[in-house]
């Protein structure tokens, strides 16, 4: 059905009222179609446009001329963040449409050298996963998977740069840009203060609570970013915002956003409370703590799980609860008051 359809109970209707109209596109990965977002405004605008695939190719096409419009009518593509299943089609429709290609200037070197950058985080990503008891051949095995993914994925040419704060000026809207780090490093949001709605990416989901990914820091030698202590500090700034409709790059619209913020906040500290039980059993690590917590998960969520597991030893490392205990280049964590209360 085609979004500009707006039957009564669509959810998608009051975005769609303002000129902004949801394309549903496939993906191959576990969390389904990702929301790729017409703006019918001047300059006619593209917001992400999904994984690199024919098949995704074929119902961006059709959901642009659904709501009529060509693939070369858009005049610009805005990116959300640096995943593939949000950027693998921008260079293809910019391509096709001459369109000018905009993103936060923090994603920049990541997606305008796009092969080099995935194969500096598989890297990463594997001494990160063998450091915290991730078996070899597990980690052999998702650098694997993670590698026949990489074609969903394709460079981007940036045009122009977005920094935080700025404002993209369209005929009858302005966009603020809000850089909200966490899911990833270059989380950006869209801010329309008039209408008070916010196209949010997958900074804020209604069916599943977004997962902070361990990225590799940007310098060489910097510390492992702490993605979900980032994470719930850009939930904080969002969760003072006054908004009616937030748009996210995957699932239902949300139109009460403090309380399903406020539930992750709640869901992180049970997680990380959780976690310190079992820490507080005996010392584990970051492998084993998943473990006990989702048993042996497919191979294609270990990393995910993984991250997860840190972001919230991470907050009971920030508060002084547990510590990093490193033995034949492993960690495992222990509590650092085994006869309190913690």
């Amino acid at each position: 059905m085609a979004p500009d359809d707006a039957p009564t109970g669509d959810p998608y209707a009051p975005a769609a009222e303002q000129g902004i109209h949801r394309i549903a596109v496939p993906t191959p990965f576990a969390v389904g179609r990702v929301n790729v977002y017409l703006i019918e405004d001047s300059p006619l605008t593209l917001v992400d446009a999904g994984p690199n695939s024919a098949s995704s190719f074929d119902v961006l096409q059709r959901g642009v001329e659904e709501l009529g419009h060509g693939l070369e009518d858009i005049e610009l593509v805005i990116l959300t963040h640096q995943h593939i299943d949000h950027l693998g089609l921008v260079g293809l429709v910019a391509s096709r449409s001459g369109a000018e290609v905009a993103a936060i200037d923090a994603a920049v070197p990541f997606v305008s050298r796009f092969r080099e950058q995935l194969e500096a985080d598989d890297q990463y990503a594997g001494a990160t996963m063998l450091r915290h008891g991730m078996p070899e051949e597990v980690v052999i095995a998702l650098q694997a998977v993670s590698r026949s993914f990489w074609g969903w994925g394709a460079p981007v040419d940036v045009t122009r740069e977005l920094r935080d704060g700025e404002v993209i000026e369209l005929r009858d809207r302005r966009l603020e840009v809000l850089l909200r780090p966490g899911h990833s490093p270059t989380d950006t949001l869209f801010h329309d203060p008039e209408r008070r709605t916010l196209l949010a990416a997958d900074h804020l989901l209604k069916h599943i609570s977004s997962n902070p990914l361990i990225s590799r820091p940007r310098e060489d030698g910097a510390p492992r970013p702490q993605a979900l202590v980032t994470y719930l500090d850009s939930l904080r700034q969002t969760r003072e915002m006054e908004l009616d409709l937030v748009l996210p790059g995957h699932g239902e619209p949300i139109t009460d956003h403090r309380p399903l913020i406020d539930e992750r906040f709640a869901l992180h500290r049970r997680r990380a409370e959780k976690i310190y039980g079992l820490i507080a059993e005996h010392p584990r690590t970051a492998h084993e703590l998943a473990q006990a917590i989702w048993g042996n998960v497919a191979v294609t969520r270990a990393y995910l799980t993984l991250s997860e597991v840190l972001g919230h030893t991470d907050l009971l490392l920030n508060d002084g609860r547990v510590r990093e205990v490193e033995a034949d280049g492993v960690v495992r964590f222990e509590v650092t008051d085994p006869d309190g209360e913690g």
